[in-house]
């Protein structure tokens, strides 16, 4: 059974939606250390999904103390009530934010620069420390046909207008739907941090604009100034069955899930 944390998130709902022996954990947020302890002895589970936290990187900058709690306590109060069980947390490909390498960036490779990535890489370090068998995931920007939270593909699908997109900056995004697909075999991983998601050799601005003709939209890509790149190497989880669909495949994938194809 696995203990779903932020089970009404977006990631978290969608390992709800595609995932069987799942229960959704109450809100961790106003919970004491004791309560989480409670929860998780309770709950019955083997396996503790932790994702959820505040992702907004500028609300993390702005709250040093809230994004503290949220993206390094509590996970460590996970780790302290896991007490055998496996406990799998979602960190961020932001912790290569301010890495001075090009990229594809391996795991060795972390080197944050802002308070979110930051913390996450804390808490990866801290978690690991009390739980050496814990995975922490180093997860893509994930998106889905999702209206409530802003993302790659529903950014794509918005793009009625020239657009400014970094012909230099690489980026890995990952369908969300296959998240869920890999949940057995991240059950299975040996304690570690692992880049997690879809890999790619095209730049952000070549995959912006492959994907519009896809689906058929005339739209004028602009090129905009560089940003700093985020992409990863995955070929450590892969080593143990953990895969996914490139950049490009994995949003054509998306698009014929919803029937947003055109039809030739």
């Amino acid at each position: 059974m696995i203990l779903v944390t932020g089970a009404g998130g977006f990631v978290g709902g969608t390992v709800m939606k595609f995932c069987r022996d799942t229960i959704a954990c109450p809100s961790l947020q106003n919970l004491s250390e004791y309560q989480v302890q409670q929860l998780v002895e309770e709950s019955g589970a083997d396996v503790i999904l932790h994702t959820a936290a505040i992702s907004d990187t500028g609300f993390c900058q702005a709250h040093p103390d809230a994004s503290y709690r949220a993206n390094v306590q509590l996970p460590l109060w996970l780790a302290n009530a896991a007490k055998g069980r496996k406990l799998i947390c979602f960190s961020s490909d932001q912790v290569y934010n301010d890495s001075p390498e090009e990229g594809p960036y391996t795991e060795d490779m972390a080197q944050p620069g802002s308070v979110y990535a930051a913390h996450k890489l804390e808490m990866e370090e801290r978690v690991l420390e009390l739980c050496p068998d814990a995975v922490m995931l180093r997860a893509e920007w994930m998106y889905d046909l999702y209206d409530k939270k802003p993302n790659f593909f529903m950014n794509l699908l918005q793009t009625t207008a020239p657009d400014l997109v970094s012909p230099k900056q690489y980026r890995g995004v990952t369908y969300v739907r296959e998240v869920a697909e890999n949940m057995e075999r991240l059950c299975s991983l040996p304690g570690g941090a692992y880049n997690f998601g879809s890999e790619t050799t095209h730049s952000v601005c070549q995959i912006t604009r492959a994907f519009l003709t896809s689906l058929g939209k005339n739209v004028s890509v602009e090129e905009g100034s560089p940003r700093h790149n985020l992409w990863m190497n995955c070929e450590k989880a892969r080593k143990y069955g953990v895969t996914f669909s490139s950049v490009e495949d994995g949003l054509l994938r998306c698009a014929r899930d919803h029937q947003l194809l055109p039809t030739k």
